[in-house]
């Protein structure tokens, strides 16, 4: 769409025209396209800390065993991970019934499952690994979880 505007001058000799071009459709893309690149939801920002500290810790702890830990609204977990090997070689859960937490996830379901996670690196023989926090901030729940497993015996 073009909108063309001529303006005279008292000399006639002289005419301005001034081309205007207005296509609304450009302007919608120009606004898509920088919201796409700008990480605007809570979910994206969430990948992207995650990706920022797993890669930050494949950078310093290389060959050391991950604790890795996911808390979800409801629940919290962890897992002791080889990454070299791609095993798993000890979990723990708000979801086991043994815990009686099931449903769970507070402060104090965090704590048990650290130190119930604690138990059982020690049966595997584990002694240290690096901490994991995933996208999660380090508070709360992820926090007692981790004060947990180094009070069990972790050092990380």
């Amino acid at each position: 769409q073009l909108i063309l505007e001529t303006g005279e001058s008292r000399n006639h000799t002289r005419v301005k025209v001034f081309v205007t071009r207005v296509n609304i459709s450009s302007v919608k893309k120009a606004r898509k396209s920088r919201a796409k690149n700008m990480a605007n939801s809570k979910r994206q920002l969430f990948l992207k800390r995650r990706v920022r500290v797993r890669n930050k810790l494949r950078k310093v702890n290389s060959g050391r065993v991950r604790l890795s830990v996911h808390r979800s609204s409801k629940n919290i977990s962890a897992q002791l991970i080889d990454d070299v090997n791609g095993v798993t070689l000890a979990a723990a859960s708000s979801l086991e019934k043994s815990l009686g937490i099931v449903g769970k996830n507070n402060v104090d379901a965090s704590s048990k499952v650290g130190k119930m996670l604690a138990d059982r690196a020690k049966k595997a023989g584990i002694v240290e690994c690096y901490f994991d926090r995933g996208g999660f901030l380090f508070h709360g729940g992820v926090k007692a979880l981790a004060d947990a497993a180094r009070e069990g015996g972790l050092k990380f």
